[in-house]
């Protein structure tokens, strides 16, 4: 399998601390906060480090987004929640954090002709008027990767790193193997 380096541009994870939450409250208590129940059901809170945001709903839900790293996405969840419990010292101490998506990007060095890897390329979907990349499902990891006519990819789905870097070289071999870089 070919070495292909990976960057890792988004993480979203999830949470939920088992238990309603008062979002007026929320939102008086914690800065850098925007709240409009009008525009959005959660109020949306944002950490400089990690440099995060975060979805905060009233089911005691949340959602993040923005981390570079699994580790910053857990430690951006934790800080959201100490920060919480300082208005609800009801909030539990211990809740389950998932990991729901990593975005990672990649180059593989070589320009690719996109119409043929439509044609030779399993699993594929290229409609060049509507979207400038090819979309290619891959079944082992189950990932979605972006390849673009400039050798850029794009991997999503991905809920490990591993499976990300593992999505992008199965992609590379593949398409080698069809002699299409």
């Amino acid at each position: 399998m070919t070495d292909v380096p990976i960057k890792i541009e988004n993480i979203v994870s999830s949470a939920s601390i088992g238990k309603e939450i008062e979002l007026n409250e929320v939102s008086k208590a914690l800065e850098d906060v925007r709240f409009n129940k009008e525009q959005f059901p959660g109020l949306v809170f944002k950490l400089k480090d990690p440099k995060t945001a975060a979805l905060i709903f009233s089911s005691g839900k949340l959602v993040c987004t923005g981390a570079k790293s699994i580790k910053d996405s857990k430690i951006a969840i934790n800080k959201t929640v100490d920060l919480m419990r300082t208005i609800d010292k009801d909030i539990p101490k211990k809740f389950d954090i998932t990991i729901q998506n990593i975005v990672a990007s990649a180059n593989l060095e070589a320009t690719l002709n996109l119409e043929a890897v439509a044609i030779e390329l399993e699993n594929t979907e290229y409609e060049p008027e509507q979207f400038p990349g090819l979309v290619y499902r891959l079944e082992d990891p189950k990932v979605v990767l972006l390849l673009f006519g400039s050798g850029k990819v794009v991997c999503t789905g991905a809920k490990t790193k591993d499976d990300a870097k593992l999505g992008v070289e199965r992609a590379y071999d593949r398409l080698m193997q069809l002699e299409l870089l």
